[in-house]
């Protein structure tokens, strides 16, 4: 008995071993990565938060920078987003004033930044377009070019600078979040929105200077600030203004890999903070014809899932025609998020786009999950820039900020550098300071002070010039009226054409009866000289000009590079970074010293 008691015990002991062998082991939770101090104290701020505040942190309002009397409804409504609806931040826009573009004064605008941080629960972070510097919202500092012009220049370097400067710039007026560098590859030459904006049209070479931007912007850390590559997928290769309706990009997958994704790429390999949406459709990712902000297939399988990028989605401006135009406010806001934004840009009323979110969370249309994770990534961006400990800025500061020699001089060199001559038949350049050449300059509006240094630094060259300015305003009979006989006393004439591109015009063009006019004076026996002051494809409704040369910038820097170029002062050694379809192609671009003393 004893045997058999033993023999079945074996036998019982042998097949639970088979058995365990077969069983599963029970499954080890992956270990959960640990929480950065960053996202600690992020998850601390946003524990506290209502629902309603959590969507909150996800609107950044618009303001413009000056400081209203704070009894004017102006000032209530921004004092109502932040004290009583605690929105996530501003951005500050440009007024507008009879067409004309006001930049707010730096002083007055850090005033104003810090009366609202100071009624802000949880800190606000200030965002800005600062494409070419602080300069392009704010008036002071050094007026850095467009980004065209540092593709002209090839000096990453100096692009580096001018992500660093900005940073700078920004910093000591309150701003924390800088909307560039445009990582848009501009290679449709009839691109009304992106053209200049844009470093140039080859992929590789914009994506190095899309990197060098943010390295420079965040090689200062004194200064962090958060950077923007804008605008995904991509907007350089569209006809359509998407500030006045749904642009579309019609390339297939595997040129949006080669061309338009690459810049974002690279950006995301730099460790951007943020980037931009772009409202215009692209079927070869997103079948239905919807913006790319608000589509899943585009923000979370491309965006998130294939390049990984793990950082903050921003929308672009939430009234552009684009996106308003298909859908309400609030409808909008709730898709922009459902496909994967965190940041909901520029609504015209945040209060009916934070119940708008709110009701499609409660009604389960978004899951609080998905607005906890955007909220998280706001959290850790205010916490990164140091605005949870100190979110005032100094305004005895911002003088010598702004005040900087090396800015000043480092945005001269960069506008140098950019000067492209395409043409120069019969060696028209450089221009003899003492013959009898004549300037017209040409402007959009009558009351644009473009042209201004650039007629100044004509007269120090060539005293005895003629000069006019003419405006695209005027009917063929009042510009032959202006110019008169000039045409015909002149050993050459130079036509610099302020063009460039602006937000709801749809065009990038010479305005009005400007370009037949010019057209005219290319078929006389005084040769022209047409100076580009932004926009390098006007030399395609000039075949006869005599000599072309390009600035890519309307900054007045530039105005002072053209006409050293134009006499000779400084060599010209540029590149195009763009083809000028039958007249230039990539890289082309006449080299030529300065003149010898």
């Amino acid at each position: 008995m004893i045997c058999a008691r033993a023999a079945l015990a074996l036998l019982l002991s042998v097949a639970a071993g088979v058995t365990g062998m077969g069983a599963s082991k029970p499954s080890v939770k992956p270990k959960k990565t640990p929480m950065t101090p960053e996202q600690r104290a992020a998850r601390s701020i946003m524990k506290s938060m209502s629902l309603r505040d959590r969507v909150a942190q996800l609107i950044v309002g618009t303001c413009f920078g000056d400081a209203p009397a704070k009894k004017s409804p102006e000032y209530q409504k921004y004092k109502h987003w932040v004290h009583d609806l605690h929105i996530g931040g501003f951005i500050v826009a440009n007024r507008i004033d009879h067409g004309a573009v006001r930049n707010a004064e730096p002083h007055a605008m850090a005033l104003f930044l810090n009366q609202m941080q100071k009624m802000s629960k949880t800190p606000l972070l200030i965002a800005a377009d600062f494409e070419r510097g602080a300069s392009m919202r704010v008036t002071g500092g050094a007026q850095f070019p467009y980004n065209m012009a540092y593709g002209a220049g090839r000096d990453l370097d100096a692009v580096r600078y001018e992500g660093l400067a900005t940073a700078r710039e920004a910093r000591a007026i309150g701003v924390h979040w800088i909307f560039a560098p445009v990582a848009d590859v501009n290679n449709n030459p009839d691109n009304p929105v992106i053209n200049t904006r844009s470093f140039g049209e080859n992929a590789d070479d914009v994506a190095k200077d899309v990197a060098a931007y943010i390295d420079g912007a965040h090689s200062d850390p004194k200064n962090r600030v958060l950077v923007t590559a804008k605008h995904f997928p991509g907007h350089g290769d569209t006809d359509t203004d998407s500030h006045i309706a749904l642009a579309q990009v019609t390339a297939n997958r595997e040129r949006l890999e080669a061309v338009e994704f690459a810049p974002f790429r690279a950006a995301i390999a730099h460790g951007v903070d943020s980037i931009m949406t772009a409202h215009l459709s692209i079927p070869a990712i997103e079948p239905e014809e919807i913006p790319a902000t608000v589509s899943s297939k585009v923000l979370t399988g491309v965006l998130r899932e294939e390049m990984k990028f793990k950082n903050i989605i921003v929308t672009d401006a939430m009234d552009m025609q684009g996106l308003a135009k298909m859908f309400n406010p609030g409808e909008a806001a709730v898709r922009a998020l459902d496909a994967g934004a965190d940041v909901l840009l520029m609504p015209l009323n945040p209060e009916a786009v934070i119940r708008a979110v709110v009701s499609a969370i409660e009604g389960g249309r978004l899951k609080q999950a998905r607005i906890d994770e955007s909220v998280m990534r706001v959290l850790e961006a205010k916490v990164h820039v140091g605005i949870t400990k100190k979110k005032l800025v100094d305004l005895d500061d911002i003088s010598d900020a702004f005040d900087s020699e090396e800015d000043v001089a480092q945005a001269q060199q960069a506008s140098d550098r950019a000067v492209t001559l395409v043409r120069n038949e019969h060696d028209v350049l450089p221009l003899a300071g003492g013959a009898q050449s004549c300037l017209i300059v040409m402007v959009e509006r009558r009351t644009s002070t473009a042209g201004t240094r650039m007629i100044d630094a004509y007269r120090k060259f060539a005293p005895k010039s003629q000069i006019v300015v003419l405006d695209a305003s005027m009917n063929p009979a009042a510009l032959a009226a202006v110019v008169g006989d000039t045409a015909t006393k002149c050993s050459a004439i130079v036509v610099a054409a302020f063009s460039t591109v602006a937000a709801y015009r749809g065009t990038v063009g010479l305005g009005g009866e400007l370009t037949p006019f010019v057209a005219k004076l290319t078929e006389g026996s005084v040769p022209v000289v047409v100076v580009a002051m932004g926009n390098p494809y006007l030399l395609t409704a000039f075949p006869k000009t005599a000599a072309y040369l390009a600035t890519f910038s309307t900054t007045p820097p530039s105005e002072m590079s053209a006409v050293k170029a134009l006499f000779g002062e400084i060599p010209i050694g540029g590149h195009m970074p763009v083809t000028i379809p039958g007249f230039s192609k990539y890289g082309d671009g006449i080299q030529m010293p300065a003149r010898s003393r």
